[in-house]
């Protein structure tokens, strides 16, 4: 009896013996995904919605602040309330900037003269924050692009020229806050989902292309439809 209870003792403790690998297994395959889903998570905190907004807001009021200056309107980053920008920011501003070159090049009059385009009058500061969010709600209407994120900046920065050159450069500010209450109600979970800004550096390219195979062509054409239709949208009553 005793013989045979011991030998059935052995069974079993062979019998958990043999399974412990297994359950070596799972428990790896458990602290993995534990880990996995730990670090995903400090990955989107590290991106997180304030730092987002802020950074496209530094980025409008550097971008306003080369068009005022390209324009001969001699604006300091005192005045525009510019921070210091970390390195990996103005590497972001300065590929910005020449997109935005690059992107006003292919038709310059379509970035020029826009509160004209839109018929709004750069003395009502409600009027130009509501034309620039129709704007750039129109133009990220079917999608998201890099391209579609230079043009907002873009027309952001052209309104300003217009605000500025016509004796109202308050109405600057409202520009970069309504372009910071856009990304943050629209943008926001597009840019987390690219690691935020960084990525819009990859979209510079060495070699000239040619028109027809532009990456910016594309987006031309229905950003003009929208300027010189926009005021439709924006005079509606609600």
């Amino acid at each position: 009896m005793l013989k045979r209870g011991h030998s059935e003792t052995q069974q079993r403790g062979q019998t958990l013996s043999d399974s412990h690998p297994l359950k070596e297994d799972m428990e790896v395959l458990r602290r993995s995904s534990v880990f996995a889903a730990e670090v995903l998570d400090v990955f989107d905190r590290s991106l997180t919605e304030k730092e987002l907004v802020s950074q496209s807001r530094a980025l409008c009021r550097d971008y306003i602040l080369s068009r005022l200056n390209q324009n001969g309107l001699g604006w300091s980053k005192t005045e525009l309330d510019l921070s210091p920008s970390n390195a990996a920011l103005a590497e972001v501003s300065l590929v910005l900037l020449c997109l935005g070159d690059e992107l006003e090049c292919i038709q310059p009059s379509l970035y020029r003269n826009v509160a004209r385009q839109l018929n709004i009058s750069v003395a009502m500061e409600n009027m130009v924050s509501d034309a620039f969010i129709g704007v750039a709600t129109e133009i990220f209407s079917t999608g998201t692009t890099w391209g579609k994120v230079v043009s907002m900046y873009a027309v952001a920065g052209a309104l300003a020229v217009d605000c500025v050159r016509q004796g109202y450069p308050t109405t600057v500010h409202i520009l970069v806050d309504s372009l910071g209450q856009f990304v943050r109600k629209f943008l926001v979970p597009w840019l987390k989902r690219r690691g935020g800004w960084a990525e819009i550096t990859k979209c510079v390219v060495k070699k000239e292309l040619g028109p027809d195979h532009h990456w910016l062509s594309s987006i031309v054409l229905s950003v003009k439809y929208l300027l010189t239709t926009m005021y439709v949208y924006i005079m509606k009553e609600p």
